[in-house]
């Protein structure tokens, strides 16, 4: 093998004529590895925006340096001319060169890499091990994505979708994101939880495909409801389950703080008849017994521990009223054990039932049900949820705290995007995988 192409092997790099190669052990940056390149002749004089052949314009700012990947401990830089050519589209831009991304400082191959480690580890982990700055990361995120993205419709073929939103940040710093669920992949991600961010989507999407969506499931957001229903009033709209059942928890929780708040003014007024009477003891023990028993009426009958399950007999036989309100909410979690007709006819006795317990937090919910009803149904009816999504959201809280926070949402787009719709590149001399794309 000849000197350059096993140079062109070790630095990753294609379509490039190693000149020379020099070793600094005494430079401000450490030991370092300065190799002198060019593009081939037939790669030359191209727009480094849309590598359109493009006449000489200067030698732009003479020759700089692309950070490589490291050999062993040692840095490597690639050194080259960076002549500046008048592209007809995007006027006088720095010519294209084939080892590196336009407007990169890094080759590719470096930024592919920190792109693969940024999705499975944390950034500071990728700034040590890669000796590049904590917004360099973010920066290199950013730019292997819109790549990847570039060339690639990533919203074709949508027919159905699942839209739901995530804080990302303290200060309801939101990112609204959408998810295909035909192919489990996140397709779409902005920052903002409005209606004006989800019309972007489909403006991304266009009339004509927006037309061909025939599905939706969100959690009955007003928001989300009213632009579906604007930009594709044919499709669908299911209603989550586990929104649906988050209601009924809500309007338990409401009822068990109701009755703590009663046991606890109960319990001060015959604290006065002194610690030592039987009516005093029992008011505090009640008092008690309501504050404990939170998470035992928070959580499914088939995942109760022992002491939960006594705690809620206990309700049973001294809080008829809470209990009835459990009662309520495991049965309109049941109803989504059904399908098709089973399904809607639990609905209806679930809402009889709740119309009758004279309980106002359940009548309430009854009445909410009653409004988002169509949308219920047709999640009984397509077997539709947001499961899907509340794991994206979930993968996407996890890159989050990986990377200890972005200082603004696009890094974190990105980073979502790679990890999560397709787009990682595969390590530098690897095959792509499933998932990877080059």
């Amino acid at each position: 093998m000849r000197d350059g192409s096993l140079w062109r092997a070790l630095l990753g790099v294609e379509k490039t004529v190693i000149e020379g190669v020099e070793f600094d052990p005494d430079s401000t940056l450490g030991p370092m590895v300065v190799v002198a390149v060019r593009a081939w002749s037939r790669s030359r004089r191209r727009c480094g925006v849309c590598r359109g052949r493009s006449p000489a314009y200067d030698l732009g700012q003479g020759r700089r340096r692309w950070r490589g990947l490291d050999l062993g401990t040692v840095q490597v830089f690639l050194e080259a001319d960076a002549p500046r050519v008048r592209c007809r589209e995007h006027g006088v831009v720095v010519a294209h060169v084939p080892w590196a991304r336009h407007g990169a400082g890094h080759t590719r191959a470096f930024d592919d890499q920190i792109a693969w480690l940024a999705v499975r580890s944390s950034k500071t982990t990728v700034s040590a091990l890669m000796r590049v700055a904590w917004r360099t990361v973010g920066s290199i995120i950013t730019r292997v994505a819109d790549e990847a993205i570039v060339g690639r419709d990533q919203l074709a073929g949508l027919k159905r979708i699942g839209i739901d939103e995530i804080s990302y940040k303290r200060g309801h710093k939101y990112l609204t994101v959408v998810v295909d669920h035909d192919t489990r992949r996140l397709v779409w991600a902005a920052p903002g939880r409005d209606r004006d961010t989800l019309r972007g989507f489909f403006d991304s999407l266009g009339p004509e495909r927006a037309a061909q969506i025939t599905h939706v499931s969100a959690d009955a957001a007003d928001w989300v409801a009213q632009v579906v229903a604007e930009r594709c009033p044919d499709a669908v709209q299911c209603a989550d389950p586990f929104h649906v059942v988050a209601w009924a928890t809500e309007a338990l929780d409401e009822i068990r703080r109701e009755t703590w708040n009663t046991a606890r003014k109960q319990a001060a007024a015959t604290r006065r008849s002194g610690p030592g009477h039987r009516r005093a003891h029992g008011s505090l023990d009640r008092y008690r017994g309501i504050a404990r028993s939170r998470y035992a009426l928070w959580k499914n009958p088939e995942n109760l521990t022992e002491n939960q399950h006594a705690k809620i007999a206990w309700i049973a036989k001294t809080e008829p009223r809470l209990h009835r309100a459990y009662l309520l909410k495991e049965g309109l979690r049941h109803v989504f054990v059904f399908k098709g007709t089973a399904g809607i006819e639990a609905l209806d006795r679930w809402c009889s039932w709740a119309r009758r317990s004279r309980i106002p937090a359940f009548l309430k919910l009854a009445q909410r049900i009653a409004r988002h009803r169509e949308k219920i149904i047709a999640t009984l009816e397509h077997g539709l949820s947001n499961a899907l999504i509340e794991s994206t959201n979930t993968k996407i809280r996890l890159l989050t705290r990986m990377a200890f926070g972005f200082h603004g949402p696009e890094p974190l787009v990105a980073l979502a995007m790679l990890a999560h719709g397709g787009y990682c590149p595969p390590l530098p001399g690897r095959q792509p995988t499933h998932g990877s794309v080059r």
